[in-house]
């Protein structure tokens, strides 16, 4: 029986490589000259600390332009509120969203059940696997699971016939 994997996952050295070429174009602005600007990732966070919210505002900006070259969607950012840190500074807490909550697997699941695709989903820890009787069927249901909106990216993988 054919299936395939559904799965939400970003490329942290992706991710990584586009934080540095931020932090060097802050370096280098003018409108940050002088300014105690920061940026770094912890696990699945980048904490970003700055004067006042307009900068957090500029490099939440400069950021997402460095994601978007490097291929990582912008759906799998979470942006916090902007809080108070020591010496007078703002923060602000971008959170990375790896992995499939049940929650949007279940829509997913009742997706494909009210557009009846011949597909049954089953899910397992943090991926959803689809399997169905033919692999017309599941190239169908991956075209529509693809172009359907669930809030966050999802790739497609470990088809099997």
């Amino acid at each position: 029986m054919p299936s395939f994997d559904v799965v939400s996952e970003v490329d942290m050295q992706e991710v990584d490589n586009a934080l540095h070429t931020t932090v060097k174009e802050i370096t280098t602005r003018y409108d940050f000259k002088g300014s105690k600007a920061s940026m770094e990732r912890k696990e699945k966070e980048i904490i970003l600390v700055a004067e006042d919210e307009y900068k957090l505002g500029q490099m939440i900006d400069l950021l997402s332009a460095r994601l978007v070259k490097r291929g990582v969607d912008l759906k799998a950012l979470e942006v916090g509120k902007v809080a108070a840190a020591a010496g007078g500074m703002e923060r602000q807490v971008l959170s990375l969203k790896v992995g499939l909550e049940t929650e949007v697997s279940k829509r997913m699941i009742k997706f494909l059940k009210d557009g009846k695709f011949k597909a049954q989903g089953s899910i397992q820890g943090d991926q959803l696997r689809v399997s169905g009787k033919s692999r017309d069927e599941l190239q169908a249901a991956i075209a529509a699971l693809r172009g359907h909106d669930f809030g966050l990216p999802v790739q497609f993988t470990n088809f099997r016939d």
